[in-house]
């Protein structure tokens, strides 16, 4: 089973989310604004992905910090999306690791076959 993590909210998510129940692929959903993120977690992603990857600097998150609040590193990132989990790249999508980041169908239709 997969774990998808991300926000509601998001039409990302919902396009997502909807690709995976049309294929059957079975997934619990994990929503970090609401439930959370550990600081571990978000340790554990940056050792599968760099913290650039995993911050969505398309988003308005992101567009709206300061120049001083925005990341340089992989330890002020990781406070940064903490602080601000919906700035996190959605949705991630992890078996025993990060298997996909973001939706594409043809990608998810190669990943998941």
């Amino acid at each position: 089973m997969y774990k998808v993590y991300g926000i509601a909210n998001c039409d990302t998510m919902k396009k997502a989310m909807t690709w995976l129940k049309e294929n059957d692929i079975p997934f619990e959903f994990h929503n970090y604004k609401k439930e959370g993120l550990t600081k571990e977690k978000v340790q554990e992603w940056l050792t599968q992905k760099p913290w650039d990857v995993l911050i969505n600097r398309a988003g308005t998150t992101w567009k709206k910090l300061s120049d001083e609040e925005k990341a340089t590193n992989a330890e002020t990132a990781t406070e940064l999306m903490l602080a601000k989990p919906s700035m996190i790249k959605r949705p991630i999508i992890e078996g025993n690791n990060i298997v996909m980041m973001g939706f594409n169908a043809d990608s998810y239709q190669e990943v998941f076959k």
